[in-house]
């Protein structure tokens, strides 16, 4: 079951990488950059492509390696623990950085606050699970 769960969020990780590639568009990124220094553009830009190749690799690891994970040793705790603290920090910035006005009242922004909310939730709790499980 642990297996299977690992596996359903490296897809979801895949998913959520290849979403960075409207968030451009959606969110006007290119008008909205524009007024920025150059330096501060490509550090967005840059953070950008590593927040995509990190969901990739994570995502990787779970779909594609998960047995391995699991049957890890003393890497098992390290790795999926850190896992844990990236998403459960995510989860914390979800909550408490984004400004509710963002989304309260606005039934799709609230929606995706909801599912957002629920995935890093979910991601903290798949490696949380990995790490407790630990032999």
């Amino acid at each position: 079951m642990l297996l299977l769960n690992l596996k359903i969020a490296g897809y979801l990780m895949f998913c959520l990488s290849a979403l960075h590639l409207v968030f451009p568009k959606r969110f006007r990124w290119k008008e909205d950059l524009a007024k920025l220094q150059d330096l501060n553009r490509q550090i967005f830009w840059v953070h950008c492509f590593f927040i995509c190749l990190i969901l990739l690799l994570m995502g990787a690891l779970c779909s594609f390696f998960g047995a391995a994970l699991l049957t890890g040793g003393e890497l098992r705790p390290v790795v999926a623990g850190g896992c844990a603290l990236f998403w459960f920090m995510r989860l914390l910035a979800q909550l408490f950085v984004y400004d509710s006005a963002l989304w309260q009242g606005k039934p799709l922004e609230t929606f995706v606050h909801i599912v957002f909310t629920g995935l890093w939730s979910y991601f903290t709790a798949v490696f949380t699970w990995v790490v407790v499980t630990s032999p």
